[in-house]
């Protein structure tokens, strides 16, 4: 189990993305000829809309090429600014907003700009695993609350608020949820809030794949609610709904004197996003909402393949997910780790997922597949799958 646990080291320590090329050989299961079918990479599968790349181009051609303002452009940030008020009903100034390097800066600027060594953060258990450890950089306690399959990953209050010390500063929510797929409802958003304000915690709203929810269901912006738009940090960017995650750009909106502290730290690691890149993420904005209504359409239609699929698999089953691009499948009944299932379904079905151990300890039992793969991957990885399951049944 020596490759097992080099697995899983590279899963909670450097990400789902490096997992495969410390199992795999760094691809050499696929340079064998060993048709790998990777659902492990929360990675949209689509180009970048061709209007958005020809912004950049037009904007590198105009000589586009010089720094921005730490905080970001101001043309970026007003657009910004303008889409919140317009999609999540939430009035921000620009000064109240800072244009960072993708969805990951931002989590570290959020927890820099606020925490102090010993505070206390209560994180989703399972949760993409930049909450876990970033916390850690400032000598801060990342405190996990459950996510349940049973409750459809809302939140328990009553577990959350059990959680609560006096070193509690902050809580994270992300929503639509990785590796879950699970939306938070405006009912718990309200009991969040009125917790956050009881207790005077603040808010980390992880909204990055707002724009992918299904079954016309619509994104709540905590932030929105009566008192919450003070104690909020909204961090989102252009990665996911946009395909748009080799491009790193992202935001946070949040009060001004967090805004402040942040890029203090923004400025000292990235001193800005890249200028024509900004200019990019204002067409991205403006003019690629039917691009984005396609490529939800076809995650849709993908999504409803593949759970109707691993739930006819006897030993599988899974949640139908609100949002993201993920399914969670719980492999209780098949009597083996997380770990070992994974490693299972490479070696045997050449089907790369992702243990739900990587996402902390509510995730043993459980699998991350990625339906950001092509239809017809999908229905070859779903028939591998079967096999590999009855396969192991049978023994």
């Amino acid at each position: 189990m020596i490759g097992g646990f080099i697995y899983a080291y590279n899963c909670r320590t450097y990400g789902t993305h490096a997992v495969f090329r410390n199992k795999s050989g760094d691809g050499k299961m696929d340079a064998r000829g060993e048709h790998v079918i990777h659902l492990e990479l929360g990675r949209p599968d689509f180009d970048t809309p061709q209007v958005i790349k020809e912004a950049a181009y037009k904007s590198l051609e105009k000589g586009n090429v010089f720094y921005t303002s730490n905080y970001g452009s101001m043309e970026l940030r007003t657009a910004v600014a303008e889409k919140l008020r317009v999609e999540n009903n939430i009035h921000y100034d620009p000064s109240e907003i800072l244009i960072t390097v993708g969805v990951g800066e931002g989590t570290f600027n959020a927890f820099g700009a606020y925490l102090e060594e010993g505070d206390e953060v209560l994180i989703p258990d399972p949760v993409w695993l930049n909450y876990i450890h970033v916390p850690e950089y400032f000598g801060a306690k990342a405190v996990p609350y459950t996510l349940k399959q049973e409750n459809d990953y809302q939140i328990d209050m009553e577990e959350l608020e059990s959680k609560i010390t006096d070193r509690t500063k902050m809580v994270v929510i992300i929503s639509p949820n990785n590796p879950t797929g699970g939306v938070l409802e405006r009912e718990t958003l309200e009991k969040l809030a009125n917790i956050a304000i009881r207790h005077d915690l603040y808010v980390i709203s992880d909204e990055i794949y707002e724009k992918l929810i299904f079954d016309g269901e619509k994104h709540i912006s905590i932030a929105s609610l009566p008192g919450m738009k003070e104690r909020t940090i909204t961090l989102n960017g252009f990665s996911k709904a946009y395909s748009m995650t080799g491009w790193r750009l992202g935001y946070m909106a949040a009060p001004k004197d967090i805004i402040s502290a942040s890029v203090r730290l923004h400025q000292h690691i990235n001193t800005c996003a890249s200028s024509f890149v900004q200019e990019a993420g204002i067409t991205a904005l403006k003019q690629a909402g039917p691009d984005v209504q396609k490529m939800l359409a076809e995650y849709q239609r993908r999504r409803d393949y593949v759970v109707e699929a691993i739930n006819q698999i006897d030993g599988l089953s899974c949640n139908k997910p609100k949002g993201a691009f993920y399914l969670f499948i719980n492999i209780k009944e098949l009597g083996k780790s997380a770990m070992e299932m994974a490693e299972y379904f490479l070696e045997e079905a050449k089907v790369a997922m992702v243990p739900g151990t990587a996402f902390g300890a509510a995730g043993e039992g459980y699998l991350r597949l990625s339906y950001a793969s092509s239809y017809e991957n999908l229905a070859e990885a779903c028939a591998r799958i079967k096999a590999a399951v009855e396969k192991l049944r049978s023994k």
